[in-house]
């Protein structure tokens, strides 16, 4: 199930942020007690930004926003996705489910646009997730010390 973030998802928040796992690719984890400290008791809410459920509890985020500020230009203004699960979720096809979902919610709430996601070339889930859902290679670039890969997504029909 796919809703706003709720005060009870705090703590999975920053289990999310603080996971060695999680961030592997995305520059590693941020101290425990530096997030316990700024996390809000109520994680922000706007729209793209969708809380993963499942059986009652947050297992993900997946995040839906416009790239105002990128460091490639073809991504520039475009809306970009990302997502972040617990390693308990992965390779249960729970973050292609819920990514397309949120995809096919911003089809119905912005037809016509095209949607971009970036991550590590070495993130094979990432890769492999990215690939399912439709997007396809603009170009790969050289970002926080590694291989990044930018795909895009063309605008639904």
């Amino acid at each position: 199930m796919l809703r706003e973030p709720e005060a009870r998802d705090r703590t999975t928040f920053i289990e999310l942020l603080a996971s060695p796992e999680v961030h592997t690719y995305l520059g590693g984890p941020r101290p425990r007690d530096e997030l316990e400290h700024e996390m809000p008791e109520v994680p922000e809410r706007w729209p793209g930004s969708f809380v993963v459920e499942l059986d009652g509890a947050m297992i993900g985020q997946i995040l839906l926003r416009r790239a105002t500020e990128h460091r490639r230009p073809a991504a520039v203004g475009k809306a970009d996705l990302g997502y972040l699960f617990l390693p308990k979720a992965w390779g249960q096809g729970y973050a292609a489910e819920a990514c397309a979902a949120v995809l096919d919610w911003f089809d119905g709430v912005l037809p016509g646009e095209p949607v971009v996601l970036t991550t590590q070339s070495a993130n094979v889930g990432s890769m492999r997730l990215a690939a399912k859902l439709g997007f396809t290679e603009v170009e790969r670039f050289h970002a926080w010390d590694a291989e990044q890969w930018l795909g895009l997504r063309p605008p639904a029909t």
